[in-house]
């Protein structure tokens, strides 16, 4: 692979994980970082990472039930091949990641640990305390900058990526980037682009997503052409501490442990949660979901808090809404172990020792299930073909997607502890394609004055939107209002719940705020490290994908995971005879296989230069059927009685099962 050079965009766990293996295989990598690397927003991951593993074999586990575990908590929604590659390579994810250096919890006979977390009745969740991104991210940037040292990493920190450059037959030959601190502008020639930038929690204002996490380069390749694919689908974590500046995660590492989720039954009880008897709590979670209580996925258990607190007025607090995250029950001793990180993130922002006092949370915008259309080549076995150049290969041909910035392994709802399982597979698993995708290339296509006039003209035209931003001083509109304007826009109407008015509303309101947004004036024209000025062409960036958010949303007329209507939800149990129950679970059925059929579709959203315009594709559900969603709800007996009966008159005598 000599001469040859792949750009990375992003320095969490994706982007290191591919520029490891890319090293590994002897492509030159340069990687470009909007914040210093160890900065990543992968930094904050808490949880864990899942496989499975012989602890939860020994119950019964395997690779496929992670697989269905996978699609099934996300609805179904996401094309099943690169799943499964996903689920049956998670256990050497794991093995490498503990012999790089991962300082996994252990058990006292020296077997890695494992918690569950939620949509899974196993123990699958690898963890490191409750700073296991950091452990796996630190490893990774361990192992790049050992390469950097033999020549074939080189690290361009503190640079923001502004656009891909593309030649006149669409491909992608490269970037465009600025020094955040001499504010450079640069064209960096690539033979292929591998975006791993993360998510887009700025556009909603406040999430649990690090500040850098603005969606922009994400956005700036929509510009340039890519799709971006099932956008609407945005998870709101259950459990976030509520702050004036930011929210900040709570992870599902404390209920995996055991926390609990409750409010008393009486509104605005004032009395010390700890005097509150135990017949005085309501443990709705647990109550409702009793096969998987406080573990049920995180849109189901995000709904149910906003449901306790805004429609049942349960909520612990009569100014803010929330719900009790109580730990006290566990011994100090196991919380310091495995918990120590987040629980001193609450004491610090909060002032409250929640070994001793139970939490206060509610939900937060965290992780974007949605991102970057991305292909993928099926193998004979269901699975993927590894090394294929088609495998998170973008529309544009050169241009690469992986990480949280692409759609393709969480559908409507992602499970919990899978995201680092995604990112470090995703990285993993796009260098032996790059590899084929270089051996492919046409020197042809190398011309050298060729090259030289498209990058110039790519630099120069970054360079004139540079500087007549910084010409616009005074008299213009502010972007850090119209970005707090933009954040309640976003958080009122596509958040926990989605009504068409509200939705139709906002989509109208963001495209008055990107028309004032292009009228955008700066407080600081200086031209040494300008934050003000990068903000700008963030916030100018964030109306493409926040328009596909809503959008999509608009037009998609049914409850599927994050993405909750309720005027289009599946009816509710409320029949008492067994005859009502049974016509009920028939029309609920109806409901969900008419809803199947006409939405079990990826949203494709794509940018014309004004608009958002949207397209539909069909998922590829070819190992596990669709099936309604239920995680053994109270009342919801008879609906998987009748669903199994369906399914029995619709077998084929003698066939087998894809497993």
């Amino acid at each position: 692979m000599a001469g040859q050079r792949v750009m990375i965009v992003g320095g969490g766990l994706a982007g290191l994980s591919a520029a490891m293996k890319l090293a590994e295989l002897g492509v030159d990598v340069d990687v470009m970082s909007l914040t210093p690397v160890k900065r990543s927003h992968s930094v904050c991951a808490q949880g864990g990472i899942n496989s499975v593993n012989d602890q939860t074999r020994q119950l019964g586990d395997d690779e496929w039930k992670h697989l269905d575990d996978t699609v099934y908590g996300g609805d179904f929604l996401q094309h099943q091949p690169p799943v499964k590659e996903m689920a049956y390579w998670a256990p050497r994810v794991i093995e490498l990641m503990d012999r790089l250096g991962v300082t996994f919890n252990r058990t006292a006979e020296g077997f890695l640990d494992r918690r569950r977390f939620g949509g899974t009745l196993y123990k699958r969740t690898a963890f490191a305390g409750a700073t296991t991104g950091q452990q796996l991210l630190y490893a990774l940037d361990e192992q790049v900058r050992r390469w950097k040292t033999e020549g074939k990493v080189r690290m361009f920190e503190f640079w923001d990526f502004l656009g891909p450059v593309l030649d006149d037959r669409g491909v992608c030959r490269g970037c465009v980037g600025q020094d955040l601190v001499s504010m450079e502008i640069r064209a960096f020639p690539a033979d292929a682009v591998v975006l791993a930038t993360g998510g887009c929690g700025l556009i909603f204002g406040r999430s649990t997503m690090s500040m850098a996490c603005n969606g922009g380069a994400v956005s700036r390749a929509v510009r340039a052409g890519a799709k971006y694919a099932n956008g609407e689908f945005v998870q709101v974590h259950p459990t976030a501490i509520p702050g004036a500046d930011k929210l900040r995660l709570m992870s599902e590492s404390a209920r995996g442990e055991g926390g609990r989720v409750w409010v008393p039954r009486r509104p605005q009880d004032t009395r010390d949660p700890l005097n509150i008897p135990l017949e005085e709590r309501c443990y709705f979670l647990e109550e409702r979901y009793p096969k998987y209580g406080n573990l049920v996925p995180r849109d189901i258990a995000t709904r149910e808090i906003f449901n306790v607190c805004v429609n049942e007025g349960l909520s612990v607090e009569k100014d803010r809404q929330c719900v009790y995250l109580d730990l006290t029950h566990i011994s100090r001793h196991e919380l310091d172990r495995k918990l120590g990180g987040i629980l001193e993130i609450y004491e610090k922002f909060q002032g409250v020792d929640p070994r001793s006092t139970p939490m206060k949370i509610f939900p937060a915008v965290h992780y974007s299930m949605g991102g970057l259309w991305v292909d993928y080549e099926k193998a004979a076995d269901g699975g993927l073909r590894v090394g294929s150049a088609r495998n998170h290969v973008t529309n544009i041909p050169g241009l690469y997607a992986i990480g949280e910035c692409d759609y393709q392994y969480h559908g409507a709802n992602r499970l919990g502890a899978n995201s680092l399982l995604s990112c470090i597979f995703s990285g993993l698993i796009v260098a032996p394609g790059l590899v084929e995708w270089l051996a492919g290339r046409n020197d042809s296509t190398k011309d050298a004055s060729e090259s030289g006039r498209l990058f110039e003209q790519a630099r120069q035209a970054h360079q004139e939107r540079h500087d007549a931003l910084l010409a616009r001083s005074g008299g213009g509109e502010n972007p850090y209002l119209i970005h707090q304007e933009l954040g309640l826009v976003m958080t009122k109407a596509a958040t926990v719940v989605r009504r068409n008015d509200q939705l139709a509303e906002a989509v109208q309101k963001t495209n008055e705020l990107r028309e004032r947004a292009q009228e955008c004036s700066l407080s600081d024209t200086g031209r040494w490290t300008n934050q003000n000025v990068v903000f700008t062409k963030a916030l100018v960036d964030m109306f493409p994908i926040a328009l596909a958010i809503l959008e999509g949303a608009l037009a998609r007329d049914e409850s599927r995971g994050a993405h909750f209507k309720p005027d289009f939800s599946m009816p509710s149990l409320r029949a008492t005879s067994p005859d009502e129950k049974r016509r009920e679970a028939e029309q609920w059925c109806d409901d969900f296989e008419a809803s199947t059929a006409q939405w079990l579709r990826t949203t494709i959203a794509e940018w014309d230069g004004n608009r958002i315009r949207l397209s539909y594709e069909a998922v590829d559900t070819s190992l596990i059927p669709p099936r309604p969603r239920l995680y053994g709800l109270v009342g919801a007996e008879v609906i998987e009685q009748v669903w199994k009966e369906r399914q029995a008159g619709r077998a084929v005598p003698g066939a087998g099962t894809a497993h």
